[in-house]
């Protein structure tokens, strides 16, 4: 089975390892060299962390990377069994994926999303094969966390979910279902409890270290909310909240922090940036 994947940001790449390391051809697609370079040295990275924990073997990773092909066109993708997009948050560069992925890849090729909060209705609506659009949302770090979140639209075929939920299982997931609704679940229960914590450090209830060390021994969270915002980073945070808010038609509850905004507008955008709650 061929897999592409759009995009080779943190995401994209993960998901390209995951794949690739269950016996998948993977076709890595971005916009340019530079970033497809750094998407394999993170690969390679990770899969050596791994070899370190003797969780794999350097033979076992070799195999890994032998499976991955890059490129800056989409046009390598024709033959793919499945593509799926992990491109950046925007709504209208999403459409214009999925609209050039239906005119170039085979009628049976199923197209998923990665997105974690954009409708996979809408995105389907660019296509001619809406039965054949499906979201998987993979948790980060991909190679990792086992949940894929699985989002089916009316449209979409039982033939398209179960081919997704085997492909999930394959890959040593557990693929979860849930219908087409903003946020789907994860980020709709995640995102105003992030969203809430940031209001609790902006109103002075607390330090980051103790709202993330209450949730953590309290509520056993593996992390703290400011810490996952931190990972998640703050602007996709910011992102989902307002697809949140306008998709529940203004509800106040979605409305993110102002804190959150402000620090978005100032580029303290997590991990990425090396400063959000915390700095790195």
């Amino acid at each position: 089975m061929i897999v592409g994947v759009i995009g080779s940001g943190i995401m994209g790449s993960g998901i390209a390892q995951s794949f690739a390391s269950n016996n998948f051809k993977v076709l890595l697609h971005d916009i340019s060299n530079d970033m497809l370079s750094k998407a394999l040295d993170t690969i390679n990275k990770s899969l050596n962390r791994m070899i370190n924990k003797e969780i794999i073997t350097k033979d076992e990773a070799d195999f890994s990377l032998s499976n991955i092909t890059t490129s800056t066109s989409t046009d390598m993708m024709t033959n793919c069994d499945l593509i799926i997009e992990a491109a950046t948050e925007n709504i209208d560069i999403k459409k214009k994926i999925f609209k050039n992925l239906d005119n170039l890849s085979k009628p049976n090729c199923i197209l998923a999303s990665n997105t974690s909060s954009i409708s996979i209705n809408e995105l389907a609506d660019s296509t001619n094969r809406p039965s054949m659009v499906i979201g998987m949302h993979f948790m980060n770090p991909v190679p990792i966390m086992k949940l894929i979140e699985i989002i089916k639209t009316t449209r979409t075929s039982e033939e398209t979910l179960r081919t997704v939920v085997d492909i999930a299982i394959k890959l040593g997931k557990k693929p979860v279902e849930c219908i087409d609704s903003p946020g789907f679940i994860s980020n709709r229960i995640l995102m105003p409890m992030i969203n809430e914590a940031i209001y609790s450090l902006m109103e002075g209830v607390a330090t980051k270290e103790a709202i993330d060390q209450i949730m953590m021994l309290g509520m056993s969270h593996p992390m703290g909310p400011l810490t996952l915002a931190d990972l998640i980073g703050l602007d996709v945070c910011l992102s989902i909240l307002n697809v949140l808010k306008e998709g529940f038609s203004n509800n106040p509850k979605y409305e993110p922090c102002p804190l959150l905004i402000d620090m978005c507008k100032e580029g303290k955008l997590g991990r990425k940036t090396g400063e959000g709650f915390y700095k790195y």
